[in-house]
């Protein structure tokens, strides 16, 4: 499904105000939108609300910028059901594809399948990279216990050299919360992540699918290989840790879409000041050249409005033009 071809070069992942950016986009400073230009709500239609995996509830809030006002609260379990969870890792170098996930890469989207664990050393220019044994078969960890130890940072040699995945039957009572205004609110000030009025409720998302499933921020990739450890993501973008539970780090086209009249890019979420997030590429496959340095612009039909970075890239959005919930 994606590139397996191996690079050689150890790629530094680093992350500022403006991401790394396809050569189809043209980043600026800052976005051009007049009090008259068209605001679109939050459609709660959107989502794939259940009753259970997922619901949506109206709620008063106040805005990061001091606005009064209603906010959706999207309650979810984390569990997609848009599209199945996993694989992560595979068993064996021998396994194709099919049985594991994908690594992102300096940009680009690798397969994790059994020829690339068997060449991490190559790929990272390190012998110390050993995954898997003289039968083939590939050290992955089994238990919940594993999954906890594993996503340490201070995990130690217990779990060098393994793969780590946590699965589903591990997140059983995750719950979490995720607030958005009715009507999105544009600040005259960017809000960086971590940073500004009510920090600690941005603390990683970007956004929620409409899947219900959070658009996290980057993964830690320095930490994870520096434990000589891999997390791998599946064809999804996502994979699970106990806290936040199943979250994405990418888009891939595989979470629920809405597809736009025009051939604009693809509906698939909402970020937490409102504002829609779009897929990357419209139906021609051509990226926007006039996105700000959140990675939005506007139009008269979405208003203002995200494009999700190139997958590869580890990331969503830079940052959050409007008002968020505190």
């Amino acid at each position: 499904m994606f590139n397996s071809k191996f690079s050689f070069l150890l790629l530094l992942l680093g992350f500022t105000l403006v991401m790394s950016c396809s050569e189809d986009e043209d980043i600026i400073t800052d976005p051009e939108i007049e009090e008259s230009d068209v605001v679109i709500d939050v459609d709660p239609g959107n989502f794939l609300v259940d009753g259970t995996n997922l619901t949506i509830s109206t709620v008063e809030c106040t805005l990061s910028d001091g606005t009064v006002t209603t906010c959706y609260q999207i309650s979810t379990t984390s569990t997609p059901t848009d599209h199945d969870m996993g694989p992560w890792c595979p068993t064996n170098i021998a396994d194709d594809d099919s049985e594991g996930g994908i690594w992102l890469e300096g940009g680009e989207v690798y397969d994790v399948d059994g020829a690339f664990i068997e060449n991490m050393a190559a790929f990272y220019e390190d012998d110390a990279w050993q995954m898997y044994d003289e039968n083939g078969d590939i050290y992955v960890t089994e238990t919940l216990d594993d999954c906890i130890n594993a996503a340490n940072p201070n995990v130690g040699d217990a779990y060098r050299n393994y793969c780590v995945e946590c699965i589903p039957s591990y997140i059983t009572d995750v719950s979490v919360s995720f607030f958005m205004p009715v009507t999105p609110v544009l600040t005259s000030q960017v809000t960086n992540f971590n940073t500004g009025p009510g920090a600690a409720n941005v603390p990683s998302t970007r956004g929620v699918s409409l899947g219900g499933v959070e658009f996290s921020a980057p993964a830690p990739v320095s930490n994870i290989l520096g434990a000589y450890t891999l997390a791998p993501f599946d064809d999804a973008g996502g994979h699970i840790n106990v806290h936040q539970g199943y979250h994405y780090h990418a888009a891939t086209g595989v979470s629920r879409s809405i597809p736009q009249d025009d051939g604009h890019a693809d509906l698939i979420g909402y970020a937490l000041d409102g504002h829609g997030i779009y897929a990357r590429l419209d139906a021609e496959g051509e990226g926007p050249t006039d996105l700000d340095a959140c990675r939005g612009h506007y139009d008269e039909v979405r208003g203002y409005h995200y494009h999700v970075d190139a997958a590869g890239n580890n990331n969503f959005i830079n940052c959050l033009t409007g008002a968020y919930p505190i």
